[in-house]
């Protein structure tokens, strides 16, 4: 067993900026212009730009791995996306350790961003 079961994670508030968004999109090459262009995500039924998957995949693992130290080993995440999380938002990351795996969530005023479970080995 990697870690004990039954260990909460601290909680990590992420301030989502307008840069935030746009920068971790171009960073995972997403140019699909929802996420860097307000005009094109409102004409498509969005409030603003949003945060694309990738960057959240990374924001997930970035939580586990600033908790479990340059030791630990990512070997699996599944994560379901939910509420679109726009700039102007907290993402508000908890997690819990079970073991080997790690549930977190992650979530914004309007309600769940993302949910899932990393797995994770030294």
């Amino acid at each position: 067993m990697w870690r004990p079961a039954g260990v909460e994670l601290p909680r990590w508030d992420l301030a989502v900026t307008p840069t935030v968004i746009i920068s971790s999109a171009l960073a995972t090459r997403d140019f699909q212009d929802v996420h860097h262009d307000r005009d094109a995500a409102v004409r498509r039924g969005s409030r603003d730009i949003f945060l694309n998957i990738l960057a959240t995949t990374g924001f997930v693992q970035r939580y586990v791995t600033d908790w479990a130290g340059p030791d630990a080993v990512l070997r699996g995440i599944e994560i379901r996306l939910g509420a679109p999380c726009h700039p102007g938002d907290t993402l508000t990351f908890t997690g819990y350790a079970h073991g080997d795996e790690v549930a977190v969530a992650g979530r914004t005023a309007t309600g769940e961003h993302v949910s899932g479970t990393v797995r994770v080995t030294s």
